[in-house]
């Protein structure tokens, strides 16, 4: 799965995912940023999870005075160096989500938005613990997944992908219950509000989930 976002969904092809999607997609994309934003402080330190070309960054760094974003995938953080040229606030790294190099509680906000904690396909209970490590106490940490309202125009936006190429072909016998499935292997699946509260049963932070727009669920965690 990493070749596969590594040759079709980074950098320029990342890019073309959102220019295509329609304007229900757009809305729901746009509702992610201003709930993120309304969370971001003056004075915080944000770091961005999985910042790809920097789709979101410039808007982050209006908003606090530091913004680190950080990907696995090196031609997204090229193109994300040309896209927030001028914007002296923001810093880019090659990380993985899962493994940062990072001290510990250094930063105010700790986002993972747009399904990353399923896109990135790691182990989601590392994740969290890694975000929660390196979030300052009464900070936050947000992440996003799929409302369960919006499969319909989910799934209209990822067969726009694969019209245009950059995912396979659906696999429409497969593909139901929040996973989308194409016929090469590819699989977006979901973290719904159980498995969320699932996954932070047992960490030391206060949990929330919040569905924003009929199109994300959030996941609110507050480290302790």
């Amino acid at each position: 799965m990493s070749d596969y976002y590594a040759d079709k969904l980074s950098a320029e092809g990342l890019k073309r995912c959102y220019e295509i999607a329609s304007p229900r997609v757009q809305q729901y994309l746009e509702a992610e940023i201003e709930f993120v934003l309304e969370k971001i402080h003056p004075r915080d330190i944000v770091v961005e999870l999985g910042c790809g070309y920097g789709r979101v960054l410039a808007r982050l760094a209006k908003k606090a005075p530091r913004v680190v974003g950080i990907d696995t995938s090196i031609a997204s953080l090229q193109l994300a160096q040309d896209e927030l040229r001028g914007v002296s606030n923001c810093s880019l790294a090659a990380m993985d989500a899962v493994r940062l190099g990072f001290r510990d509680k250094v930063f105010d906000v700790v986002i993972c938005i747009q399904n990353g904690i399923s896109a990135f396909h790691v182990n989601q209970k590392d994740l969290i613990r890694e975000s929660i490590r390196v979030a300052k106490p009464g900070g936050i940490v947000l992440l996003s997944s799929y409302s369960e309202r919006f499969w319909n125009a989910r799934l209209e936006w990822f067969e726009r992908q694969s019209e245009a190429g950059l995912l396979g072909k659906i696999d429409y016998e497969k593909t139901r219950d929040g996973v989308i499935v194409c016929k090469d292997g590819f699989t977006a699946t979901t973290v719904h509000q159980r498995e969320f509260l699932s996954l932070t049963a047992d960490v030391n932070a206060e949990t929330r989930i919040i569905e924003v727009d009929d199109s994300s669920l959030f996941c609110e965690i507050t480290p302790y």
